[in-house]
């Protein structure tokens, strides 16, 4: 099993590069910036502004060698709020793709869900080549063994219909219909019930 261990704040700039390599031909990430050489140089900026957030609002999930990041956000009955700077911040990153960002903010947020609280998977990247090794897998189920312990739901937007297929494997089920961009493809918001912990009996039945 791969060590899950939290990112600090040195380990940021190297995430932002591997986020933006994982998600750089996604189809999102297609439709934001249509220029392939902008995209792969706008999209380090942007993460980071993820990633700050996240340092301080959530908590980043990685590995040793920072091969894979999974970003959570915790949300009350609201969808979590992005810090007060995010329009300039995000102004200064993405410059003439920036109204393509600010309706694929929207377009995620009015699919956010409300009324319960949960934590909200904003990113999971995995570094190209550890691809189809399990990395993503261990992120996952360290984050989600910490979830079901405190009974805590998780939501997520999922980027590709084979993304959608991976986490349905993990026990998120979609949460209503496709999320549209402008002329655009489809985003796919899933929701995972915390599982139920099993009681020490349970547990010693198991282990036999």
């Amino acid at each position: 099993m791969t060590p899950v261990i939290t990112a600090g704040a040195r380990d940021l700039g190297i995430l932002a590069a591997l986020i933006a390599d994982a998600f750089c031909d996604l189809p999102p990430s297609r439709w934001l910036i249509s220029d392939p050489d902008a995209r792969r140089r706008l999209l380090p900026g942007y993460f980071r502004l993820y990633l700050d957030h996240a340092l301080t609002a959530g908590v980043i999930c990685t590995t040793a060698d920072r091969d894979a990041a999974a970003l959570w956000i915790p949300a009350g009955h609201q969808p979590p709020a992005p810090p007060p700077d995010y329009p300039d911040r995000l102004a200064a990153a993405t410059g003439p793709w920036t109204r393509q960002f600010v309706l694929f903010d929207a377009a995620l947020e009015r699919a956010h869900p409300v009324g319960v609280p949960h934590h909200h998977l904003a990113i999971l990247a995995v570094r190209p080549g550890r691809q189809g090794h399990g990395t993503g897998t261990a992120l996952l189920s360290a984050c989600h063994h910490t979830l079901d312990q405190a009974a805590i739901p998780a939501y997520l937007e999922a980027s590709s219909p084979r993304n959608r297929s991976l986490y349905l494997r993990h026990g998120y089920q979609d949460h209503g219909p496709p999320i549209r961009l402008p002329g655009g493809p489809p985003m796919y918001p899933m929701w995972r019930q915390p599982a139920p912990l099993m009681n020490p009996h349970q547990e010693r039945q198991s282990v036999q």
